[in-house]
């Protein structure tokens, strides 16, 4: 048994690597290339079937996707756009749910059958969209935002979903009286669970974590834990374990360093989310032939029929053509919780396998067209635009951008020691943009500027301080790699950089990096004692 879940496993982790390999240059996300290749696993040559193990492992891929999901979700970052993310997020679960069920009814499919699917068609991948907005520098826009806000609705929406298929699923009699009661215990659970969670986040987390986040490796360790933790919580109260990773996640996304958490999240993730998603290949059943055909009418229903009522529902709401557009074209896929979804009612017996491998197609079609869509989405627009297919919503034109996109390119200060904070006080006295950045939170405590836990070797920080768009990157650390490692980057993207050599032997190497400024307190303060003295006459002046 075990040399067949190490050969199974080892199977799937290969795979998936070369799958990924094989669709790096074509830009399709790596959830539809490991599909495929579960396919290649499973359906096709017969090499994997998934046993106990293996489903153990997806099952915890699901609780890590699930709370990454959540952790992207910090209700900061769409505070300023809640109104429109509510409003397009809840129009639309309404439009595709109501669209999505008339069509499969209409396809042939059972009522059960067209329940599960048309939810499975209403929400959109907030962990796709998230990355390739990541990719494309445009999260942090306004289109971003709200596209953001709405996943966070949408993903809400999911979560009272799937409390509602564990009340159905729940040990009990058929009834509709034992129906009602499980129903009814689920969703008490579940609002006793959000309300913990969130109490937590506001008045219990902050100080344990802030004190763990001083060790990144701890405050990852904790992370996991809370997950867990709360997944625990989630199946006492007897809901999924979708749910409690889901809330876990969005409580921890609340806190001031989620950034470095996710980042540190990711590399774990990406392996167990890789093995579900190529499990779910393998498992895939295609069933009758009609099924493709009746995938591409609902996945031609996804592409065009959720961007449209999005771009109604925006523009109505006062939002300009491009905005409304780009916005429209990132809900133009099923969700990583489409597959779940469809899962536990293959699970729970509602539906039946073949039902999931609709879903699993829809999936794979609309999530690989909807990328070209998100990363060619200014190209798309100028297209749409030329042949005027946008005039019917009657939107107004985008307002003209302020001179240097309005926000001044930031000064980066890292390390926030005494002699960083100093820097980073005067430069924000000075007028600067300024960006600061410590692996402990609470060094970055009373600074007037844009704050930032995470260590600057680490992927993406400085992608997420808008480096490359820098006036300047200060570093104030006493670490000679990390120093000479700055000056390097800084070289090589023509950013003037700043470094301490806090030791005058440490120069040499940072000046052959192209480091602009040296800052040298020892040689500096032996000049001011020179000059002293020489005031003062203790020695004489030259």
């Amino acid at each position: 048994m075990d040399e067949t879940f190490l050969r199974s496993l080892g199977l799937i982790v290969v795979a998936a690597g070369l799958f990924a390999l094989l669709g790096r240059f074509a830009l399709v996300p790596a959830i539809v290339l490991y599909i495929f290749a579960g396919i290649a696993l499973g359906p096709v040559t017969g090499l994997v079937e998934v046993d106990e193990p293996l489903h153990l492992i997806a099952e915890l891929g699901i609780a890590l996707l699930l709370f990454l999901v959540g952790l992207e979700l910090s209700f900061a970052r769409i505070k300023d756009v809640g109104k429109v993310a509510v409003a397009a997020g809840i129009g639309q679960v309404v439009f595709t749910a109501a669209g999505g069920f008339v069509i499969c009814a209409f396809l042939g499919f059972t009522v059960m059958e067209s329940i599960f699917l048309a939810t499975a068609l209403t929400f959109s991948s907030t962990v796709v969209v998230v990355k390739l907005l990541d990719q494309k520098g445009e999260l942090n826009t306004l289109y971003g935002r709200i596209a953001v806000g709405i996943f966070l609705v949408q993903d809400l929406v999911v979560i009272i979903i799937l409390t509602l298929l564990a009340g159905l699923s729940a040990d009990g009699g058929n009834s509709w009286t034992d129906i009602a009661w499980g129903i009814v215990k689920a969703f008490v659970g579940m609002g006793l669970l959000l309300g913990g969670v969130l109490l937590a986040s506001r008045h219990l987390l902050p100080r344990p974590f802030g004190w763990a986040a001083r060790s990144p490796d701890l405050l990852f360790i904790w992370a996991l834990g809370w997950c867990f933790l709360t997944v625990a919580a989630a199946e006492w109260m007897n809901l999924s374990l979708e749910v409690g990773a889901f809330l876990a996640g969005i409580s921890l996304a609340q806190l001031p360093y989620a950034h470095d958490l996710r980042r540190r999240v990711h590399p774990l993730m990406n392996f167990f989310i890789a093995v579900f998603f190529v499990s779910l290949g393998i498992q895939m059943n295609f069933g009758e032939t009609s099924h493709f055909w009746q995938a591409g009418v609902l996945s031609l229903f996804v592409l065009i029929g959720n961007p449209l009522i999005f771009i109604l529902i925006i523009v109505k709401m006062g939002y300009a053509e491009k905005t409304a557009f780009k916005t429209s074209v990132t809900v133009a896929q099923i969700s990583e919780f489409s597959f779940i979804f469809a899962a536990m009612g293959v699970t729970a017996g509602l539906i039946g396998a073949e039902i999931l491998g609709v879903t699993a197609l829809v999936g794979v079609v609309t999530i690989a067209v909807s990328a070209y869509m998100i990363l060619y989405s200014d190209g798309l627009y100028a297209f749409v635009k030329r042949f005027g297919l946008l005039k019917p919503f009657r939107a107004r034109e985008e307002d003209p951008p302020p001179p240097g996109d309005g926000k001044p390119k930031p000064v980066i200060v890292i390390g926030m020691n005494a002699l960083g904070r100093e820097l980073a006080k005067r430069l924000a006295d000075a007028g600067e943009r300024v960006v600061a950045i410590d692996t402990d939170p609470n060094k970055l405590t009373g600074l007037r500027a844009e704050t930032m836990v995470g260590n600057v070797e680490a992927s993406g920080v400085l992608e997420d301080a808008e480096w490359h768009h820098a006036k300047c990157v200060i570093s104030a650390l006493q670490i000679e790699e990390t120093n000479e490692y700055l000056a390097y980057l800084c070289r090589e993207a023509g950013i003037p950089c700043c470094a301490h050599a806090f030791d005058l032997s440490l120069a040499g190497n940072l000046l052959d990096l192209d480091a602009r400024y040296l800052i040298t307190p020892k040689a500096d303060g032996l000049l001011v004692q020179l000059r002293e003295l020489k005031e003062k006459g203790v020695i004489e002046k030259p």
